[in-house]
């Protein structure tokens, strides 16, 4: 079971905002997720699923907005988000040649929600993203099929595992063993406290660039793995934000744009091969399918607020990235290729170590 991180036990809180209880995007309230992990000699894969709210978000669609870093990329879904500014699905992440099959088991969950609800459904969009994890996974196995998707849902929770789990288990970041990562940050806004959170598919970068807390220490553990290789920054990196706080698709948008500063802090360079998605959404002011009026009420941030939501978004993609590669555990690909976890390079041993004065508490071990 990959490792659990806890930011108290850890420190692993970036920057200066307080981390949710969970430390977790399922800190906001109503947001669950789950995985589905595939792990045999020749398939490491799995797919992973993000609840945004409880019951079927169909009837009661969410504000939300996507951006394109670099379009290296086949998420589905995108186009509808763009025009529309709402959510009306689940989330689901997977490996590149599952995008389509995983698309329709998303398609005949929802089927089922709105027979379920009595809801007609003529039209639905479901957001699929995806990382290549080709590198570790016989990738043209195409091993996620459907039955791995509802099983993915029955395990939603608010308490979900971290690391190589669900789509994760065949992702590398920054040349070392990659996948699940999740923070969350408290904001408050006229006294009262709102959750703003992050998960991560995290499969890009190089080695080489890994930086920490503003150190470089990539090289230093470059050295400790052999042979060492060219690195080509191949891969991609998905990023889902959520919150409870009340914005417009256009702000989410805005916001949605500032996981390039986390991916930045730890030294990616956004390299021709990757694609970097990010998907943001909010659970307030949900969308009613059947509108009661042609008029509906609705609150937002004021503008001049959002500088907080635009800190904590950085913040979470870095500590995110960061969980990810702390949880995840070494493995050996189809290939026969031992891809190093970034705990067994800083020479840990079982869980994290605890405490320390450091910054994340991650230099202790260099």
């Amino acid at each position: 079971m990959p490792t659990q991180v806890s930011p108290a036990q850890y420190s692993l809180c970036a920057g200066s905002l307080p981390a949710g209880p969970l430390n977790k995007i399922t800190d906001v309230p109503g947001v669950t997720v789950g995985h589905c992990t595939i792990d045999t000699p020749r398939n490491k894969t799995g797919v992973t699923v993000i609840q945004p709210c409880p019951g079927n978000p169909f009837t009661h669609k969410l504000p939300a907005a996507a951006f394109v870093l670099n379009g290296f990329g086949k998420t589905a879904g995108l186009i509808q988000v763009d025009e529309l500014g709402t959510l009306e699905t689940p989330i689901a992440l997977t490996n590149t040649l599952n995008v389509g099959l995983v698309h329709d088991a998303l398609v005949e969950h929802m089927v089922r929600l709105c027979v379920d609800d009595s809801i007609p459904l003529r039209s639905v969009n479901p957001i699929v993203a995806e990382c290549n994890d080709g590198g570790v996974n016989d990738i043209a196995c195409r091993a996620v099929q459907a039955q791995h998707v509802f099983a993915a849902f029955e395990d939603a929770k608010e308490d979900f595992p971290l690391g190589d789990i669900g789509a994760g288990k065949g992702m590398v970041c920054h040349g070392l063993k990659g996948g699940i990562g999740s923070a969350s940050r408290v904001l408050t806004f006229d006294g009262k406290d709102y959750l703003f959170g992050a998960l991560v598919l995290a499969n890009h970068g190089c080695l080489s660039d890994l930086t920490i807390s503003g150190h470089r220490i990539g090289p230093d553990l470059a050295l400790r793995i052999t042979p060492i290789k060219k690195e080509k920054d191949l891969g991609s990196c998905i990023v889902v934000f959520a919150t409870n706080i009340p914005l417009s698709s256009r702000q989410l948008g805005r916001v949605a744009r500032r996981a390039s500063v986390g991916l930045a802090r730890l030294g990616s360079c956004i390299g021709h091969g990757s694609g970097e998605v990010f998907i943001a959404f909010s659970t307030a002011n949900p969308i009613p399918h059947d509108a009661p009026a042609a008029v509906l009420p609705a609150s937002f941030l004021h503008e001049s607020c959002l500088d907080t939501v635009f800190r904590a978004a950085a913040d979470t993609t870095e500590e995110s990235i960061l969980s990810a590669l702390l949880c995840a555990d070494s493995l050996t690909g189809f290939d026969g290729v031992y891809r190093y976890s970034l705990r067994e390079l800083l020479g840990w041993r079982g869980n994290l170590p605890k405490g320390g004065a450091a910054p994340f508490g991650i230099l202790r071990g260099l």
